[in-house]
């Protein structure tokens, strides 16, 4: 089963499973899911190919949603589900195929559309980073910048380097990340439909829930309702939490 990081005791509430994104993991997540356990049990977990979970050859939605379904299931079989970006679009997969273990779900700026962009350049990037002598992230930040300008995606990508073991070693499988990547900036349609509450929440400087989508959320998601958090990206719980966690606490009251 994934790596699960439990916050906070269960309640007479379905805990509320938070799913990471690309590169990301459980721990990016730490102080979100302690402030939304006030009054329910939080689950954040690494994603196969991420963190402390197991890394396999595959890494398609599909996969995602069945390994999230066993997590749920180890924690009383129903569970409110909060994805972002890659993560929401395992979530939105989990609620098509599994819609009985899914009370509500919450989409983080992501679409259930196939994307053009990719991000095997930062594959690249980490593969190509020196990792032998590393004692500190800052030295490893210093050589990333070679090739990765933005400091906030450095800071980002360099939680999952892992600094204990000589040469350092990152906690993503990177191999198998990169020959699926067309599968995770992509989208395969699974049938089905998700009737139950479903809040698809963008940052309002995001591009990636276009006006245009909306008419294919609402096919497999009719009750969805939009929101945007004002002044936020794609990465908009990291930009501005406290507006994206109140966001979430409405949705879920």
């Amino acid at each position: 089963m994934l790596n699960t990081l439990v916050t906070g005791p269960a309640t007479s509430r379905p805990p509320l499973l938070i799913v990471h994104g690309l590169f990301g993991s459980a721990r990016n997540w730490g102080v979100i899911a302690k402030r939304l356990s006030d009054v329910r049990q939080v689950l954040t977990v690494d994603m196969r190919n991420h963190g402390e979970s197991k890394w396999t050859a595959t890494h398609s939605y599909a996969d995602l949603a069945e390994d999230l379904a066993k997590v749920i299931a180890a924690h009383g079989g129903k569970a409110d589900v909060l994805g972002h970006s890659m993560g929401g679009k395992a979530a939105m997969t989990l609620a098509l195929t599994h819609p009985e273990v899914v009370n509500t779900l919450i989409v983080a700026d992501i679409a259930p559309v196939a994307y053009s962009h990719s991000q095997v350049q930062f594959i690249d990037a980490m593969r190509g980073l020196d990792l032998n002598g590393l004692t500190a992230r800052s030295q490893a930040d210093a050589r990333l910048a070679q090739v990765v300008d933005d400091a906030g995606i450095r800071a980002f990508l360099l939680q999952s380097l892992d600094l204990k073991p000589d040469p350092a070693r990152w906690r993503l499988n990177l191999d198998t990340l990169e020959a699926e990547m067309g599968k995770i900036v992509g989208w395969e349609p699974v049938g089905g439909q998700f009737t139950g509450p479903a809040l698809f929440l963008s940052g309002a400087n995001s591009d990636y829930v276009k006006p245009e989508y909306r008419a294919g959320v609402k096919s497999l998601f009719p009750a969805a309702r939009f929101a945007k958090i004002p002044g936020a990206g794609h990465w908009l719980h990291a930009e501005k939490p406290r507006e994206f966690e109140a966001a979430i606490a409405a949705f879920l009251g």
